[in-house]
């Protein structure tokens, strides 16, 4: 049996969002959920970092010339349910 541990980190409700935050959001929404996952969520209290961790992902998952989108989706995949995450 897997079990897991979720850290217990505070966080500014996206519905609070202002500021530096407030112009995040339209960027970090999971369009899907409508709401900001967890994995993001967490930088709520540092807007640097959430617009670093984003830029990474974007960054990663949008541009190599040697690897079409759906293999690097396929990619993601293999490691998010090698790691046991839903993301």
């Amino acid at each position: 049996m897997s079990r897991w541990l979720m850290a217990r980190i505070t966080v500014i409700p996206d519905d609070d969002w202002d500021g530096e935050l407030g112009e995040l959001y339209p960027r970090v929404v999971d369009p899907a959920w409508g709401r900001v996952d967890h994995i993001l969520a967490i930088h709520s209290l540092n807007p640097r970092s959430m617009a670093a961790h984003q830029g990474l992902y974007e960054s990663a998952m949008a541009g190599t010339a040697t690897l079409r989108k759906v293999e690097r989706e396929l990619i993601a995949l293999v490691v998010s349910l090698t790691n046991d995450c839903h993301y």
